[in-house]
């Protein structure tokens, strides 16, 4: 393989991936699995959904998936669930915190204040702990390593038409966590980037009460398409690898120029 080539592979290394029993979390991991990983640890809080998708993934890939039932709000299972990766596999050289939830076409003058908070700890507490508990076995044991935050375009436009404060602003935490992260971690070899997609064709938006909307957010967005579930997956791969070896702090829009406008 070229040497150019080689910076875009994954051999030998461990990713945990939050949110990787479906979605777009699945297809990130899918991804890594493709690029020489040994092993791939999904945290998700389903745990029937997490056991298949691991055990789908691995028959596919003949890569070691693991599957761990972890709430993202829970501290210590946190703790205890990368704890256990890093003594099964050794290491742990990736983590892509992709489990989040969104509150859409919810009014702020309304806003249930307990659905805010539970937004706010699953998107922003969340993606901390995890982060956490992932970048001191990285520095305990001097292996360095990449943390991906799954962002959103919502953390630096607000969305139109539908009102989604609290998404917006966890997403916009989301971003300056990750490069408050890569400042404080650097130091460790740890580089920390956030990837802020636009609007998905993921399965939570293919209802027939999104229609409407989505013809919308396509004829405001100049390629005229939703991302395809998999168009996260190059640029995933790409600041998991030694090919972005230089690049921390970085949140990258991928939204089909929708930002621009």
């Amino acid at each position: 393989m070229p040497p150019t080539l080689q910076k875009f592979t994954l051999t030998d290394k461990v990713a945990v991936i939050t949110g990787g029993g479906r979605g777009l979390g699945y297809n990130m991991a899918q991804a890594l699995s493709e690029v020489g990983v040994k092993g791939i640890a999904i945290f998700d809080v389903q745990q029937e959904l997490g056991e298949k998708s691991a055990q789908q993934l691995s028959a596919q890939t003949g890569v070691d998936v693991r599957f761990y039932k972890v709430d993202v709000r829970d501290q210590a299972a946190i703790q205890q669930a990368v704890q256990d990766v890093a003594a099964h596999y050794g290491h742990i050289d990736v983590l892509i915190n992709a489990a989040g939830i969104a509150d859409s076409n919810v009014k702020a003058e309304t806003y249930d204040s307990e659905k805010f908070r539970r937004l706010l700890d699953i998107n922003i507490t969340g993606t901390f702990l995890v982060a956490q508990a992932v970048g001191q076995q990285m520095i305990k044991l001097k292996t360095g390593g990449s943390i991906i935050n799954i962002a959103s375009m919502s953390g630096t436009i607000v969305n139109y038409p539908q009102e989604q404060s609290c998404y917006n602003a966890s997403k916009a935490a989301v971003i300056q966590l990750s490069k408050s992260l890569a400042a404080e971690w650097a130091r460790f070899n740890i580089r920390v980037n956030s990837i802020s997609p636009g609007y998905m064709d993921t399965a939570l938006n293919r209802v027939p009460a999104l229609d409407a909307q989505k013809r919308i957010w396509m004829d405001n967005t100049p390629q005229k398409r939703l991302g395809a579930v998999d168009d996260l997956n190059n640029l995933a791969v790409y600041l998991a690898s030694p090919g972005s070896s230089y690049m921390t702090g970085n949140n990258c829009l991928i939204d089909g120029g929708y930002t621009l406008w």
